[in-house]
């Protein structure tokens, strides 16, 4: 005789956790939980927000880390230096975090939603730390919630969004800093808001911002606006890890005075002792036996909650863990897959594209063009074509560069500087005369070589000299 699959049990399963009935606002108060995997993810959270604040303040080459002067196009990052003409390798860039997403979550589920992401790591690791030491446990928390408004909880109000407004602040000023530099930041907020309007707008606009997501808004940027947890589906496959119950060990749940009563009953007694504390401890609010949720962010909290009651229970671990929907079935998890190979190749590749784009950029920018007006000047018994040579100096420090003109033909070259030094992104223009004897001139290819000094890297340009119809033909 055939037994049914057990099902999963509890309410959930048709609307949202953090929305009643009535489609208003129901606020979430995740209860406190330890373990391996919280201790593993705060600390994964403070190097993660020790390296976003010190990214404008440690220095590479001489200039920070990250420094984006959006308003000059110059871009510092790690130690080069970009300018606007170097947009084209963002596209690589770009392209290699979508697949290197695509192949994480086909990988590994949304283990950068519950990790790594800004909106977790803030969340999780600023903004309800300071509402646990401020307004207590969760217990504490609901009664508050639920109670009238006494002396004692607008104190405890005030001082709670007054720190969420002075880390918002914070949080702003560093965003801030990656764009106009520490040093200017500085310098501005010495000088005040009214010198400095613009930056001081985006300031406020930032920290409104953050204040509204963390203080409120919260989960339901993850759940609501965030596209990432409805593409997930079409990313994973029954091998990706994602967080999951194991039904066939924990059904039939019951209390726990059930599975201690002997006879019958107790031998169909599932692990499940159906005391909630998975859920109680979610920041989405959801009940993870009742399967794989585009709610669920992978951040192990429900993990470590059943753990430790199976653990007082003297039962093993594992009950809802980290695994496969097929090892959730008891299939075994396969890692290698074509899904998976699919991805690696693509994020192979454009990592290769991104790494050969850099190693072939050149620390100097050269154009040769011809100045705009006639093609060539009749003067006296001569022709002379002109031309203009831009210099844009890519390198993280001064640098010099040589200039040499390679003629097939003698001809008068004038070049009035044949060094250029030039600060790094300086541009500068030097312009170039090519003369020749009317009798003589005769169209012919000519090159420009220049030579940076610094890196021994050479441009050859090429150009053209033209004389009048008739000429040399």
């Amino acid at each position: 005789m055939a037994t049914s699959q057990p099902q999963p049990q509890g309410p959930g399963m048709g609307h949202l956790p953090s929305v009643k009935e009535d489609g208003s606002r129901l606020a979430i108060h995740p209860a406190d939980v330890r373990g391996r995997f919280t201790t593993r993810r705060y600390a994964v959270f403070a190097v993660l927000i020790a390296i976003y604040v010190a990214l404008p303040l440690i220095h590479v080459g001489g200039r920070p880390s990250i420094h984006l002067d959006v308003v000059a196009r110059r871009f510092y990052l790690f130690g080069n230096t970009y300018n606007a003409q170097d947009f084209w390798l963002v596209l690589f860039l770009l392209t290699t975090i979508g697949f290197g997403l695509f192949f994480l979550t086909a990988w590994l589920g949304r283990v950068w939603c519950g990790w790594a992401c800004p909106q977790t790591v803030f969340l999780e690791g600023v903004y309800r730390r300071i509402e646990r030491w401020i307004d207590g446990p969760r217990e504490r928390r609901l009664r508050m919630a639920a109670g009238p408004w006494t002396a004692a909880r607008v104190v405890r109000a005030v001082a709670k969004h007054g720190a969420y407004v002075a880390v918002s602040l914070f949080l702003a000023h560093v965003a801030l800093s990656l764009f106009v530099s520490a040093q200017g930041l500085t310098g501005m907020v010495r000088e005040g808001p009214l010198q400095h309007p613009v930056a001081f707008a985006w300031a406020m606009a930032v920290t409104g911002a953050l204040y509204f997501n963390f203080a409120w808004f919260r989960e339901q940027l993850c759940v609501v606006l965030c596209p990432y947890g409805r593409l997930q589906s079409a990313m994973q496959d029954r091998e990706s890890l994602i967080i999951g119950y194991d039904l066939g060990r924990g059904e039939p749940r019951g209390r726990l005075q059930k599975a201690k009563a002997g006879g019958e009953a107790s031998s169909r007694q599932g692990d499940c002792v159906d005391c909630r504390k998975c859920v109680l401890v979610c920041p989405t609010g959801i009940d993870i036996r009742n399967g794989l949720q585009m709610d669920c962010i992978a951040c192990a909290q429900c993990v470590d909650a059943c753990d430790e009651v199976m653990d007082k229970l003297g039962r093993p671990r594992g009950l809802v863990r980290y695994d496969s929907l097929n090892g959730l079935a008891g299939q075994g998890r396969r890692v290698s897959r074509p899904r998976l190979l699919v991805y690696g190749s693509m994020l192979l590749a454009s990592v290769l594209a991104l790494g050969v784009s850099l190693a072939r950029r050149t620390p100097f920018e050269a154009n040769l063009l011809r100045l705009q007006g006639t093609t060539y000047v009749l003067e006296g018994g001569t022709v002379r074509n002109q031309f203009d040579l831009h210099l844009v100096n890519k390198n993280p420090t001064e640098s010099t560069f040589s200039l040499r003109v390679d003629s097939p033909v003698e001809a008068s070259v004038v070049v009035p500087q044949r060094e250029v030094k030039l600060s790094s992104l300086e541009g500068f223009r030097v312009p170039l005369f090519l003369t020749l004897e009317r009798g003589q001139a005769r169209p012919f290819t000519f090159y420009v070589e220049v030579t940076d000094e610094a890196s021994g890297q050479v441009k050859r340009l090429e150009a053209h000299f033209l004389a009048p119809p008739g000429n040399g033909t």
